[in-house]
């Protein structure tokens, strides 16, 4: 038993010290396309701030009979929010792997995260802006905050395997070289994408509780 617990101490040391190397070798690439993302939340804040007076009362109608839906029925179906949650994340996935493996593609691809960035910027202000400060953050954090803990890294380091891929192509020209960068790149990209896949399901399971447990309180 203690040989078995000492084996999963190494193995958990042993990839905590391959995702800090990975992070090491790649920071350049990290920030930047950290940084990307961050315009696109900000983006998506100054949107929001910016909304004519019919958008807003159409965003505000919306949030509103979402909450009051919450409030008076809380029978809302996991599945069905696993599978919107699982086909809306997964494919953006799948879109940044099949657009980075190109080397035309890399630029989209950061278009891409920008545009994730903008979708997490442009909910969380409109539920401040509607629900007010308080209630607005409660609702983002207990509904966002969990899957996205794990969403967000993930999408990060497929835009960051995307541009190794890139440089590696635009370095290196050899056809076999580039073959195993794009299957390295491919077997990185299904990693995260069975992250992705556990995000969704965090979301549809344990978020959507925590959501209804707080938004009975507003």
């Amino acid at each position: 038993m203690k040989n078995l617990r000492n084996s999963r101490i190494r193995r958990n040391t042993r990839h905590s010290n391959v995702i800090v190397s990975h992070i090491e070798n790649n920071l350049r690439e990290y920030l930047i396309v950290s940084i990307i993302f961050i315009i696109g939340i900000l983006i998506g804040v100054i949107f929001i701030n910016n909304l004519t007076e019919v958008k807003y009362q159409e965003i505000n109608s919306y949030i509103n009979n979402f909450v009051e839906s919450l409030q008076e029925n809380n029978n809302i179906s996991e599945m069905s929010v696993l599978k919107n949650s699982l086909i809306n994340n997964l494919s953006i996935g799948v879109l940044i792997w099949i657009l980075s493996s190109t080397v035309i593609g890399i630029f989209t691809v950061y278009i891409i995260i920008c545009f994730k960035g903008f979708c997490l910027g442009y909910t969380i202000s409109a539920l401040i802006s509607i629900l007010g400060v308080k209630s607005g953050s409660i609702f983002a954090i207990s509904s966002m905050l969990l899957q996205n803990f794990i969403a967000i890294p993930c999408f990060i380091a497929l835009g960051v395997s995307g541009t190794r891929l890139y440089k590696a192509i635009m370095k290196d020209r050899n056809i076999e070289n580039i073959k195993n960068e794009l299957i390295g790149h491919t077997i990185f990209c299904i990693f995260i994408f069975v992250l992705i896949a556990f995000s969704c399901i965090l979301e549809a399971y344990i978020s959507k509780k925590i959501a209804i447990y707080f938004i009975s309180s507003l």
